[in-house]
């Protein structure tokens, strides 16, 4: 049983949280506070396994009580925001500051019920995740690491990631070190509406290449990054020579939209050979169809191996298709990429 403490201080969100939780039998709402004074006491009467977190509350806000968490007392915490844009900056430093995850709140383009499905998944997710070794966002990579000559080969390649928890520190990783002239890059990372823009622009501040959140028609060329918008799926397509990106509603796939599936089975029609498919860090199945579907087609693959992963679930059951070429640490990821390219 996974034991939860939910910290906000509105008592209805409080309360949804407790009863949409109730209906999953592995789960648990230990407790709830409304203001991190409260859940101090809390996390060490209660010891829950994962903590899901408010950014705005009276006394003390939700990410100085991150780092308190982090740094006294580390545990899995889920973030849980309202979309507003000021909501998903702060999410995204959040992110920065250990959390394992962002979730929207309730309302907007989010049911309750799908609201509770997701948190579910994410606690578990969440509750099985190893805190790994951080390290700060930089341009710490230069393009001499990556071996000349494969560039100009590769102007009409694509390369395609597939990502969920974890994910945000596993792709600045892999991002910060891809050399400008790299591939046009095509990302599906889990991850609510509003916080990938704010994501894509935290990246493209630290890379070499471009990176933006995707918008429809965009075309996918070298040196640019395209990041599936939150709670929209992100397809591959082509004309004549031209690969862009179609943005579109459509019902979840794997409780996800954006969907590592859906981008990687479009990749596999339109890009086939030309393309390297890379699964992350995740719970869940997502990707492992796509994974397939690119491998058949031609395309070359890679999983994060188990040891680098903060959840081995989304690259264990790539793996477990047979369709991987490759499994390696998460650091030699984006060399392991050019090798294929």
């Amino acid at each position: 049983m996974i034991k939860v403490l939910v910290v906000d201080d509105s008592a209805i969100v409080r309360k949804i949280f407790t009863e949409e939780l109730s209906k999953a039998s592995d789960i648990q709402v230990v407790g709830s506070a409304p203001d991190p004074y409260v859940a101090r006491d809390k996390i060490l009467e209660l010891k829950p396994d994962v903590i899901t977190l408010d950014i705005e509350m009276p006394r003390m806000d939700g990410i100085t009580f991150l780092k308190k968490i982090m740094a006294h007392h580390p545990l899995p915490v889920i973030v849980v925001s309202s979309l507003t844009q000021k909501g998903s900056a702060m999410a995204m430093e959040a992110l920065d500051n250990g959390a394992i995850e962002v979730l929207a709140k309730p309302g907007g383009s989010f049911s309750v019920g799908e609201m509770g499905a997701q948190l579910a998944d994410k606690i578990r997710a969440a509750s099985k995740a190893r805190f790994l070794k951080r390290v700060p966002p930089a341009r710490s990579a230069s393009t001499a690491t990556m071996r000349s000559g494969a560039i100009t080969q590769t102007t009409n390649k694509i390369i395609a990631i597939g990502s969920s928890t974890g994910g945000t520190e596993a792709l600045t990783q892999i991002l910060t070190q891809m050399p400008p002239g790299s591939p046009g890059i095509v990302i599906a990372q889990h991850m609510p509406a509003n916080f990938t823009r704010t994501f894509a622009e935290r990246l493209n501040g630290l890379c070499h290449i471009k990176v933006k959140e995707g918008e429809n028609n965009d075309s996918v060329v070298p040196g640019t990054c395209l990041i599936a918008p939150g709670n929209f799926h992100m397809l591959l397509k082509r004309s004549g020579a031209r690969y862009f990106v179609e943005i579109k509603t459509g019902p979840m796939v794997h409780h996800q939209r954006p969907a590592v599936d859906v981008l990687f089975n479009s990749v596999a029609k339109y890009a086939g050979g030309n393309a390297v498919g890379v699964i992350l860090t995740g719970m869940g199945a997502d990707g492992a169809a796509g994974i397939k579907a690119m491998k058949e087609a031609g395309a070359k693959t890679i999983a994060q191996d188990e040891e680098s992963c903060v959840v081995f679930g989304m690259p264990k059951e790539a793996i477990k298709t047979g369709c991987v070429d490759k499994v390696i640490t998460l650091k030699k990821i984006p060399q392991g990429i050019m090798d294929m390219i």
